[in-house]
């Protein structure tokens, strides 16, 4: 009975990239005999010896997606002094991008696993920030890297988003003079503890603004000055009384605030 072949797949990272081509290549051939074989992290060229040295001597092909140059050249060399065939995934590619995007690859191994761990940080970020928004559920206080304090209207939730997407975990809290806000914040290091105002005059506008977009009158005690000023006496005397960093975001784009915060934490 014939035997299938094998394929080796060879990687200085994980080696999944490698497998699931080869996978679908082989897909391809009416033969369930075919075997691959994955050798994920490929460090040096005794690694790639004994691979070579046992692969020789079975029916087979070599796939790789070794991005160092100098491995990927040895795995070259020895595969032609033992008449193996070899298959480069991803020079190719990097060659041609290379000439589109006008700059070298950095010949890293790993740093599609990186981005991908990068990308589902941000991802648990954002989920953090939308469970714990405005106030919903004190236990966030306590497991955000940052807690943002603040009366309504003072650019809590589009903060919190904007932070969640720099991988950022951040509660945001209400303060409001008719409710207690949660002891949590009374409990957790004061740096880690933003306080949000603005100018009664903008808040005034904004939340007049507010009230127009959701059909009501402009007239509600929510946009009053006389309660504006009342809000920020009593959220100014939680500050005071946390030590927090305060910023006043009247004047100040979203992603200006962030900055700050974000340097703030580089730096702490």
């Amino acid at each position: 009975m014939e035997k299938g072949v094998v394929v080796y797949v060879l990687s200085d990272s994980i080696g999944e990239t490698g497998e699931q081509v080869a996978k679908a290549a082989l897909s391809q051939f009416n033969s369930s005999k075919h075997e691959i074989r994955r050798f994920p992290y490929i460090t040096d060229n005794e690694h790639i010896k004994e691979i070579v040295d046992e692969a020789k001597y079975e029916k087979c092909i070599i796939v790789f997606t070794i991005v160092v140059v100098e491995l990927r050249n040895y795995l070259i060399k020895k595969c032609k002094e033992n008449n193996i065939k070899c298959f480069d995934l991803m020079t190719p590619l990097l060659d041609h991008l290379q000439d589109t995007i006008a700059q070298p690859p950095k010949r890293e191994p790993g740093l599609i696993r990186r981005l991908d761990e990068k990308y589902f940080r941000k991802v648990e970020a954002v989920e953090f920030a939308v469970k714990y928004d405005d106030g919903k559920d004190a236990r966030g206080i306590k497991k955000a890297d940052i807690v943002l304090i603040g009366v309504s209207r003072t650019s809590k939730t589009p903060l919190s988003m904007y932070l969640a997407h720099k991988n950022i975990k951040v509660a945001n809290v209400p303060l409001i003079p008719e409710v207690l806000p949660p002891e949590g914040i009374f409990e957790i290091d004061h740096k880690k503890i933003i306080g949000l105002t603005a100018n009664p005059e903008k808040l005034n506008q904004i939340r007049q603004e507010r009230l127009k977009t959701l059909g009501l009158s402009n007239n509600a005690n929510y946009a009053a000055m006389e309660r504006i000023l009342e809000e920020l006496t009593y959220a100014e005397k939680i500050m005071k009384k946390l030590s927090c960093t305060i910023i006043d975001v009247s004047n100040k784009a979203v992603e200006e605030t962030a900055g700050i915060i974000l340097d703030m934490i580089k730096y702490s």
